[in-house]
């Protein structure tokens, strides 16, 4: 009795320490960085930040559900920008406060975005950011009221690449890793996702800010996720819209049959219309994606 209510005590104490508070990803030195006079810039409309480039120090922040709420779920999320920004609001923070409302913990991450001035290889940049991410939740999940083994992931548009890449990547360690930690994420929701970097069907601002204008072809088979696949690839639940003219609507249909091909569960959520970026609300439906995908989770196996 007394050892369960210290515990409660403790992961209050923890989850009121890291709620909504802006946490460096690394303690110590920044793997593949540079020095550079780059200052991150943040943009903002009513208030609220809604767009942030030039990021050098990558952050990861926290939202919890209610303690009565809390299914020990949890999912780190990596918001879009075509890998020149971050759509850190309509495709971070308020995705986050909706998942809490369902007891689910949320952590957006602020990642860097690929840049020759910070970093030594842009190409991994991102993705070593996203391994550090879930690395950190799952090295924090017990402090942090979460089940090691219930850790999410969710990208939209460009960070719906770099989510993919975490999820066909995950053995293909970037970052210092001593404790051997897993860095597989256990399921993986991807918004109108950017999947491949082949030029039919790519979207080209993507690809050119990640491999630059001459990618080799090594390159870019190993960040077209399509081709990368194997059967313990996280589980998927995909969602687009016919009518994208950003990212075209073949790069989930392309990762969808991927899966499908090596027995990965997958689910495609599709619509009509909405073009792209439309975040949690497509205004053109009622049918919304969110209320499937916590459904798809729910019935999930572990």
């Amino acid at each position: 009795m007394l050892k369960n209510l210290i515990l409660i005590i403790v992961l209050t104490v923890s989850m009121q320490v890291f709620a909504q508070k802006e946490i460096k990803l690394y303690n110590g030195a920044i793997p593949n960085s540079r020095q550079a006079n780059i200052v991150e810039n943040n943009h903002s409309e009513s208030g609220k930040t809604v767009r942030i480039s030039g990021v050098t120090v990558p952050t990861i922040t926290a939202y919890f559900p209610k303690e009565e709420d809390n299914t020990g779920k949890a999912i780190v999320i990596f918001p879009g920008g075509g890998y020149s920004m971050l759509a850190i609001n309509h495709e971070g923070h308020d995705i986050a406060e909706k998942l809490t409302s369902v007891g689910i913990s949320a952590f957006v991450v602020k990642y860097r975005l690929p840049s020759v001035e910070v970093m030594e290889d842009k190409s991994i940049g991102p993705l070593q950011d996203a391994q550090r991410a879930i690395q950190y939740v799952r090295e924090h999940a017990q402090e942090l009221g979460i089940l090691e083994n219930q850790i999410g992931i969710i990208g939209s548009s460009a960070g719906g690449h770099l989510a993919s890449s975490l999820g066909v990547h995950y053995q293909d360690v970037k970052i210092p890793n001593p404790k051997n930690t897993s860095l597989r994420p256990d399921f993986m929701l991807l918004l109108y996702p950017v999947i491949t970097m082949k030029t039919e069907a790519t979207h080209a601002g993507s690809r050119k800010k990640l491999l630059g204008e001459q990618p080799s072809d090594e390159q870019v088979h190993y960040f077209s996720n399509e081709t990368q696949v194997d059967e313990n690839t996280p589980p998927t639940f995909l969602v687009h819209a016919k009518d994208d003219k950003t990212v075209p609507f073949v790069n989930a249909e392309m990762f969808r049959d991927s899966l499908l091909k090596h027995d990965v569960a997958v689910q495609l959520f599709t619509y009509e219309e909405g073009g792209h970026g439309f975040g949690l609300t497509n205004k053109t439906s009622s049918d919304q994606w969110f209320d499937h995908f916590i459904q798809w989770i729910k019935n999930l196996k572990n």
